[in-house]
């Protein structure tokens, strides 16, 4: 209990700095009465977007929650709806807080001329998204165990739905469904949000590239103010409900190990008691470094080298979260005899310093992939004045052969962890990865806020001196942006690995073994290896399918008198209106999805199956994200670095230029909606799962 009351006080701080925040990006200067204007239209539409979406989230939040209350447990809808409620929270807070921040990063760009003062503002309001995931998160949990404990009495309690009688274990069943709660939320974010951004992104590319040869960000295509509006429904709202659910999973999957590490055995009382609080410990930990470490950055006087900050921010968060998670294991562990523990107490440190290194490693990894400042981009650009073909195979290359290292360090991490401390040791790692997610998705939130004021910048006619500033914040934040999307599939990987560990142990009556020569377990990862490929078909078909929906009614709008000439407005409502419906139009089948088929999967064939199925959907995945997110990202940054001026003779409009615009195009789909929907596809899976292997024990269709 006085490790609760201390997190909480963590948590208290957090939430008071994030607000403290809030409020003052609030009272900085929105700048000249067009971006007032341009800034409003934005904020009213991520608004009305958000509202739409939530009618649809709360009716499907309070039937499963229903579900899970009348036929699995009597209170877990409650918590289900806890977990759905936080991460509503942080959405709602974070693109509240970056509608502000978009505005204020261009006028302080437009009254300062200093690159240094513009990235300290981008990054509060950045920093708002990062420390409410964290905190929210943990927030919800907290106090969910403090009214459930997990102890070695209540692990043994039984309960039963209010009309099922199927026995489980309440107490892991209400951290395992405030975990699919935030899943849930994350899924529907993910899935409506990408498809929202990117048919208006790659609408307003085809109309103002292509079409009519006019600036990206040209107010006159009414798709822009839809462009506008995702960036904050996706890559803000979407990415906070992303990663608050890898790190709720994570901790969640570390104590539903220890619980099953007691039951068989494995653990003693001691070892139970400390490895169960633990994770929450170490959690706060990193908030409060992360807190500490953004801090820092928001007052100490910034240099004009944007990405030299944002690593700082980085290095100075994982560091501080090494020491302080050392602190702990030493209280926690020491003294402890445990024979999974094979260097002892600090066993449990080293596990959770691979996830923070693993986690570091991989954003560097996808820097040098995806940045205008390493060779893979520059030498993309340089081949685009050869043509579309040469474009798109060379993005598919530099796709591919970044998949390699990612990947070497998850699995080198995985296995060092698991030899050094067990099941429990990979569950750890993956808290260490996510252990200060607030200052990930800080860094990851300033790509759209700095893409956000730099199309503010064009919009609002802003001089060239600040259009320079808002460019060079707009490229450093599609590396930050790509760099975040690294991180949240690295997580999700070390998260469903850790949740399938768990899962396999929930139903092991002894030894947790998942016996690949089985048939059975074969059959299960085939299907969910192409489960990964129709997933992401169908996304693909539904964003590109909305693209040219609103492409073909902006040019409609476009061809109205007096628009292209400016002196008559488009339509900004009818483009917002048209891309909210067809987001919410392609939401709900790809996001049920995730959660019926381990559901059929275990009902009717049984718990190796779904446990082959998540791991072969797991090895599909994993690599494909990756593939998807940093080749976006390539091809994204090679437009840039043409745009920038970088090749002699091909700047914008040249035939080099609008081949770098196909492959852009195609990037936006792959990095935007389906690279990052992938990892919640798995993750969302995974949790279902954990959340019915007692079920999917008792009953099974076909013995």
């Amino acid at each position: 209990m006085a490790s609760s009351i201390i997190v909480l006080c963590i948590i208290a701080l957090a939430i008071a700095y994030v607000f403290y925040n809030y409020f003052r990006i609030k009272k900085m200067g929105e700048g000249t009465a067009e971006m007032v204007e341009m800034s409003a239209i934005i904020r009213s539409g991520a608004s009305t977007f958000m509202k739409t979406e939530y009618k649809t989230i709360v009716v499907v939040v309070i039937g499963v929650a229903l579900i899970f209350s009348l036929f699995v447990e009597a209170t877990s809808g409650i918590t289900f709806i806890i977990g759905a409620l936080m991460s509503s929270c942080v959405c709602v807070l974070g693109m509240r807080s970056a509608t502000y921040a978009n505005v204020r990063t261009s006028n302080k760009a437009r009254e300062t001329l200093s690159i240094g003062e513009t990235v300290k503002v981008a990054l509060c309001g950045g920093s708002i998204s990062g420390l409410a995931v964290q905190a929210f998160g943990m927030l919800g949990l907290v106090l969910i165990l403090m009214v459930s404990p997990v102890n070695d009495e209540t692990i043994t309690r039984t309960g039963t739905g209010l009309l099922a009688k199927l026995s489980c274990t309440p107490v892991i069943m209400h951290v395992t469904t405030y975990s699919l709660g935030c899943s849930l939320v994350a899924m529907f974010n993910r899935v409506a949000g990408g498809n929202y951004t990117k048919a208006a992104d790659i609408s307003s590319d085809i109309l103002a590239k292509i079409r009519h040869d006019m600036p990206e960000d040209d107010s006159r295509v009414p798709n822009v103010v839809a462009d506008f509006i995702g960036d904050n429904v996706n890559d803000i709202a979407g990415n906070c409900s992303d990663l608050l659910e890898s790190f709720v999973a994570t901790i969640s999957a570390c104590i539903v190990i220890a619980v099953t590490l007691l039951q068989k055995g494995d653990f003693s009382k001691q070892m139970f008691d400390a490895a169960s609080v633990f994770p929450i410990v170490f959690a706060g930990c990193g908030l409060l470094s992360c807190v500490l470490g953004l801090a820092y950055a928001a007052f100490h006087k910034a240099s004009d080298n944007p990405s030299r900050e944002l690593n700082n921010s980085t290095y100075i968060c994982a560091g501080l979260t090494m020491v302080l998670g050392f602190f702990a294991c030493l209280i926690f562990f020491r003294g402890i005899e445990c024979a999974q523990f094979a260097w002892g107490w600090i066993s449990p440190w080293i596990a959770s310093v691979l996830g923070i290194g693993s986690g570091v490693a991989i954003g560097a990894i996808t820097e040098y992939y995806t940045s205008t400042d390493y060779k893979p981009t520059q030498k993309l650009a340089e081949i685009c004045t050869e043509g579309e073909a040469f474009v798109v195979t060379k993005g598919d290359a530099i796709g591919s052969r970044s998949v390699l290292f990612p990947v070497f360090i998850i699995a080198l991490a995985l296995f060092v962890s698991g030899k050094l401390c067990g099941n429990y040791g990979i569950a750890v790692a993956a808290l260490g990865m996510l252990s200060f997610v607030g200052c990930t998705v800080s860094i990851d939130a300033f790509g759209p806020i700095a893409d956000n004021a730099g199309g503010l910048a064009e919009s609002c006619h802003l001089p060239e001196d600040v259009r320079k500033i808002t460019d060079k914040l707009d490229a450093v934040g599609n590396t930050t942006a790509a760099i975040g999307k690294g991180f949240a599939i690295g997580s999700a990987a070390f998260a469903t690995v850790s949740l399938i560990v768990a899962y396999v142990g929930a139903y092991s009556t002894g030894e947790p073994v998942l016996n690949f020569a089985s048939f059975v377990v074969v059959a299960g990862g085939i299907v969910g290896g192409a489960l990964v490929e129709y997933f992401s078909a169908m996304l693909t078909d539904n964003t590109i399918e909305s693209a040219k929906i609103m492409a073909d009614v902006g040019d409609k709008e476009l061809a109205k008198p007096g628009v292209l000439e400016g002196t008559v407005h488009p339509n900004y409502n009818m483009c917002i209106e048209l891309a909210a419906k067809q987001a919410l139009k392609s939401m709900v089948v790809p996001s049920v999805l995730a959660l019926i088929i381990p559901i059929i999967g275990g009902l009717v064939f049984g718990v190796e199956f779904v446990g082959g199925l998540l791991v072969g959907a797991t090895i599909v995945a994993i690599p494909r994200a990756i593939f998807m997110g940093n080749s976006g990202g390539a091809f994204d940054n090679a437009k840039k670095y043409i745009e920038s001026g970088n090749i002699p003779g091909h700047g914008k409009g040249s035939p080099a230029h609008k081949a770098s615009v196909t492959g852009d195009t195609i990037g936006d789909t792959r990095k935007d909606v389906v690279g990052v929907a992938l990892d919640i596809f798995i993750k969302t899976m995974s949790t279902v799962a954990n959340t019915l292997a007692s079920v999917f024990r008792t009953i099974t269709l076909i013995k």
